[in-house]
Parts: C-alpha cells; structure tokens; sequence
C-alpha cells in the first residue's frame, strides 16, 4: 500500500505507516525545516514543498498511472486553529481551509483509503454544518466511504504521553473500524518517560551531546536553575521558596505544568512546539537540572533515536511539537493493512516492499517536485 503524507511536517505519520509496511511515495509541505527533515528521513519518496493552495490536483498524475497497488492519502492538516491552547482562535483563519484542500485531491483521485487526524477541538469546532470536519464527512459519505471517527489517546499505543488525537479514518472497499488499544487496563502498561529517555547520556544544560547534536538542552538563567534545583521529580512550582515564586502564579491553580519536572515513572505532559522550554510546561527532566533535549522530545514522540531533524533548535521543537506521534500512527497503518488484506486489496506483488524509482517522470503542474 502506497501512502502520500499531504501537510506531512517532519514526518511523524509517516514514520509511523512506513514501520506499519506501507510505502511513503510522497510528501508535501511547505514549511521549509519541516520538509527539509522529512526529505533527510524518506529519501526515496517524492516531495513537494508548496503550499497546497497552489497546487494543482494534477501533480498527483504520476502516481496514478498503471497503478495496481492500493492508496492511502493522508491529511493531518494543523492543528492550531481547532486547539483548546490557542487563544487567538478565529473563524477567519485561512488554516481552517486547508481540510477544503485537502478535499480537492480526494474529489480528484479517489483514493483507496483516507487518514485525518487533528485535535479533539476540531470536532467541536466542526459540530454545526458549516464546520470544515462536519462538510469533509459529509462529503466522504456523498463518494461511498466508509467512515470511522473518534478521539483516541496516544497512551493506548504505546506513546509515552498524555495526548489525545481526532482520528478519522475512511475506506472507499467497506466499512472500517478504528484500531483497538494495545495498552492500558487488562493489557500491556502505559508506557512510562523512563522507558523512552533513561538509559539516553547525561547533558547539562546549555551544552550539546558530541554524537548527537539534537541532545542539545536550552540554557537556563540563574533564577530558572534555582527554580528546577528547588523542584522534586514530577513537581512543580509549589515546592519552590517564596522568592522564586513569579507574581503572576500567586493565587492562580492554573498553569501549573509550568516550570514543572517529568516524573520518571508516569506518562509525560502533552509535547508543545515550545517542549524544550522549561518555563513553558511539565518540560523539566525528571532529575537533570535542565528542560529536555530535542532528542528526549522526539524519544517522548516515539521517533527513532536515530531521526534527523533540519533547522534551528525552536524550529526543531516545532517540529516535534507538531507531530503525530510513530507509534500511534503505526497501529493506525496496521488498522489499514489488515482492511485491506481482509478484503483481499493486496495482490501478493503488492505486499512486498518496494523503492520508488528514481527515474519516474516528476510532478506536472508548475510545483516544484524534489525527487
């Protein structure tokens, strides 16, 4: 099975298909750092690095022609316009459309199978008719999909995190369920911070790792290394010495993952695009007096120790902030797999894994195409 990762990021999701078995062809997007690492990690898909608005449908011609395998398109479009932390949210934000887009190119192709993940939040912004989840459903319904749709936690796959993620998942063959959970109550435990970060090298803050230059820890000011010193493993603020309490926290239960440590043996906080910050959420190590690195972020993701990542350092947790967590994602390619091998959609040709040529004709319609 084929997969192309439309507003692929760093390529969260497709980490995550591709160690399910499906084939990454291609990705798209147009943040320049984001694509950049993606380009690093799948070397042999293609890439276009545009925004979507300005693509033609029929970029995706090449992939269509003699095709005999089945296609998954991908869609997990940002989520910051549907999420509960942006408080700048608008009905006018163009990022709202990028569903609508995404629509063009199912309208077009057709393809076998179809994967929308976003925030919890974009369904309840989409509950009303005119909301852009509620119309793309509708319209999946008007094409003879079979949906299924719920929020699921990252936790029961695996992910070492407290993240919860709409998934919609959609085959054009017959209906089609979500994946169960793997972990939780009556199966595997919850994964833990300790099994994905303890056994990575010791760094202080402010300095690099000499073989890993993503197990870089930001620098801290003189007030914030007393504040992490000051605080417990999975504490917070409230063990702090009344001079290092900030005005602003006095009197105030909210926020009070900031300045906080992960605790080793418990999930991690929800990841941010700010994840490498102390002061901006439960991003202390848990005994290192210093916020994450890069890498402890990405390992708290589920993405391979070895994944590279292109651009600054608040680039970088952008990126991993973004992300679809691998593991979720692969269970959810498993999902599709085993779909499409029940309904027989996978020749025995197909099944085997294959690298895209390089020599196929590139993307027409005016984008620019990296192969």
């Amino acid at each position: 099975m084929d997969v192309v990762d439309f507003f692929s990021g760093c390529g969260g999701t497709s980490t995550g298909l591709e160690q399910a078995g499906l084939q990454i062809v291609l990705g798209l997007d147009n943040d320049p750092s984001a694509s950049a690492t993606f380009r690093a990690n799948f070397p042999n898909a293609r890439f276009i690095e545009r925004d979507i608005r300005q693509i033609s449908v029929e970029a995706l011609a090449p992939l269509f022609v003699g095709r005999t395998r089945p296609i998954l398109f991908s869609g997990c479009a940002p989520c910051q316009p549907f999420s509960k932390q942006n408080r700048h949210m608008t009905s006018d934000d163009p990022r709202r459309t990028l569903l609508a887009e995404f629509e063009r190119f199912v309208d077009r192709w057709l393809p076998d199978f179809i994967l929308v993940e976003n925030v919890p939040g974009m369904q309840r912004v989409s509950e009303g008719e005119d909301g852009p989840l509620y119309s793309f459903v509708q319209f999946l319904k008007q094409h003879n999909y079979s949906t299924s749709m719920g929020v699921l936690p990252a936790l029961w796959f695996g992910v070492p995190q407290k993240r919860d993620r709409l998934i919609l998942i959609a085959s054009k063959h017959s209906a089609i369920a979500l994946p169960k959970a793997t972990h939780g109550p009556g199966r595997r435990p919850y994964a833990t911070v300790r099994d994905w970060i303890g056994d990575l090298p010791r760094v202080n803050a402010g300095a690099v790792h000499p073989r890993d230059p993503d197990h870089w820890a930001a620098t801290l000011s003189d007030t914030n290394m007393r504040r992490i010193v000051a605080t417990p493993e999975g504490g917070g603020r409230e063990s702090w010495p009344d001079e290092l309490w900030l005005d602003c926290h006095r009197g105030h239960d909210g926020h009070s993952d900031v300045y906080g440590r992960l605790a080793w043996d418990r999930p991690a906080s929800g990841l941010t695009t700010r994840c490498i910050s102390y002061s901006n959420g439960r991003f202390g190590h848990p005994e290192q007096h210093r916020a994450i690195t890069i890498r402890e972020a990405a390992c708290l993701q589920t993405f391979p120790r070895k994944y590279r990542f292109v651009g600054t350092a608040s680039s970088k947790a952008e990126q991993v902030g973004n992300a679809v967590p691998p593991l979720m994602a692969r269970q959810i390619g498993k999902c599709f797999l085993l779909h499409a091998k029940k309904y027989s959609l996978l020749s025995p040709k197909s099944v085997e894994r294959r690298t895209p040529t390089r020599k196929a004709a590139l993307f027409d319609g005016g984008e620019r195409c990296r192969s």
